[in-house]
């Protein structure tokens, strides 16, 4: 399959997740960022900017009603459990309309449950009915491929880290299951945006406990690519697939405006990358990114053990 955009450790596919995964190398992939659709676009109203919108986010959020949800969710978790490597793992996001469903997909799967993040959002919208609680949370699920399996978790790193983001966060304790971080930062969103686009602390936060450098980390949903963002300045490979052209070309210009702010291209250690399990999606010598500040979070953190 044509790649859409092929860059440094960043690689973009244009079309269904599903029909893309199948064609991808099976064991290659070492962590997958899942944020699918919540199947919100149904005629309803949220606030945004203090007014009164639609929810609808495009034809991709449509749902098809339960049953069809739960069947789509099975298969896109099945196609991704394909391509992580014997010892992967998968993290999953969504509000109550959809989470649980994905949940019930990952048993289904096989899939073995490490914990279920409650991400706080302490910028929350309010609710413009009044007549519920107002939506200030979502739910991560992280799994493993096996119940076997011996995923990555750098422990070290996520207790004795700084986590300026987040005010729950004491320094020198373990990392709890409730994560406070704001909503995508303005300079985030410099080139547009996309509707559920997560904020970069988020996901570096997930790359960072759950993979080494030089690992592959593919999201299926990628929209405006976060994931890929933290990942290559975090020094892993990316792989992103979405429907949305548009979001892809978003995706591309939040890549390439890197270099622009003090990034610079080295090349990675051959041995820290596995280059059989990557050919058929990256086809040119490996580089990563370092940024010009040493003290950036993560440079110097002891590779993850393996947890069984």
């Amino acid at each position: 399959m044509k790649k859409y955009y092929l860059g440094e450790n960043f690689t973009l596919y244009n079309g269904d997740c599903i029909e893309v995964l199948k064609l991808l190398t099976a064991n290659s992939v070492d962590m997958i960022f899942a944020d699918p659709p919540y199947f919100l676009s149904g005629g309803s109203f949220t606030c945004h900017a203090g007014r009164r919108v639609s929810v609808k986010k495009g034809d991709w959020d449509l749902g098809g009603g339960a049953q069809k949800n739960l069947e789509f969710h099975i298969e896109w978790l099945k196609a991704c459990k394909k391509v992580l490597k014997p010892n992967g793992a998968i993290w999953v996001s969504g509000t109550y309309h959809s989470i649980y469903q994905c949940g019930v997909a990952l048993e289904i799967n096989g899939y073995h449950f490490l914990n279920d993040i409650a991400w706080f959002k302490p910028n929350a919208a309010p609710n413009l009915s009044c007549r519920f609680f107002t939506a200030s949370h979502e739910t991560l699920i992280w799994a493993r491929k096996e119940k076997k399996s011996k995923h990555i978790f750098n422990y070290d790193l996520m207790k004795n880290g700084k986590w300026k983001e987040d005010v729950l966060k004491k320094d020198g304790s373990q990392m709890r299951s409730v994560w406070s971080i704001g909503a995508p930062k303005p300079s985030e969103k410099t080139f547009g945006k996309h509707p559920t686009q997560k904020p970069l602390d988020l996901l570096r936060r997930i790359v960072l406990a759950s993979t080494n450098e030089g690992d592959i980390v593919l999201d299926p949903f990628a929209g405006s690519s976060t994931t890929g963002i933290a990942s290559v300045i975090n020094d892993r490979v990316f792989i992103g697939i979405d429907k949305e052209k548009r979001y892809l070309d978003l995706s591309i210009k939040r890549f390439e405006n890197l270099r622009l702010n003090g990034y610079k291209v080295n090349t990675i250690e051959n041995s820290k990358i596995n280059y059989n399990s990557v050919q058929p999606f990256l086809l040119e010598s490996k580089v990563k990114y370092v940024s010009k500040n040493k003290n950036m979070q993560g440079n110097n953190s002891k590779k993850g053990k393996n947890n069984g």
